[in-house]
């Protein structure tokens, strides 16, 4: 049984389960330096997810976000959330490695603190709608980013599942899902 086969049979029993940063990356399509999750603590399939994004200094944002200042931009914190649900979403999926999860939408984005160099983001995303319809599958997630227990951002994001091969294609018609 393959790596991919057993982390899909893992999560369709219901059972909550971890992940390292391999197994996320199975998972996802995602790379440094624009992977944004390091780990999952709990993963209930359909309902959320649990997982951590470790910001460094050594982030390549930094450098011009802002110089002497080193916040996060509050758009890759989004972003970590989105992936955190594409994590959860695509476990769901037998051929992901041919698939792609993309934003349609993301509403009620809030930012209430800074974060920075040295704090641990705790991603936790819980599905409020999911859609599977023949070859279209759509998701809308809220996601709730935190430090040492306090809210530093959230938001609802929705999400498609579109074939990579789109995705990579760069065709407005395609992909208009999504960026």
């Amino acid at each position: 049984m393959t790596d991919t086969a057993q982390t899909t049979e893992a999560v369709s029993t219901g059972v909550k389960i971890a992940l390292d940063i391999n197994e996320i990356q199975k998972i996802l399509p995602h790379r440094y330096p624009f992977l944004l999750i390091d780990r999952v603590l709990e993963l209930v399939p359909k309902e959320r997810i649990v997982a951590l994004k470790n910001v460094t200094i050594n982030e390549p944002f930094f450098t011009g976000h802002f110089p002497g200042a080193p916040i996060m931009p509050g758009v890759l914190i989004i972003e970590a959330i989105a992936q955190a649900g594409g994590a959860l979403l695509l476990t769901e999926v037998q051929d992901r490695e041919n698939k792609l999860m993309v934003f349609t939408s993301i509403e009620r984005a809030k930012f209430r603190k800074p974060v920075v160099p040295g704090d641990q983001l705790r991603l936790e995303v819980k599905v409020i709608g999911w859609r599977a319809v023949r070859n279209m599958v759509a998701a809308r997630m809220e996601g709730i980013a935190s430090v040492d227990g306090r809210k530093v951002a959230e938001a609802i994001v929705g999400c498609q599942l579109i074939d990579s091969a789109k995705g990579r294609a760069g065709s407005r018609d395609s992909a208009d899902a999504g960026e």
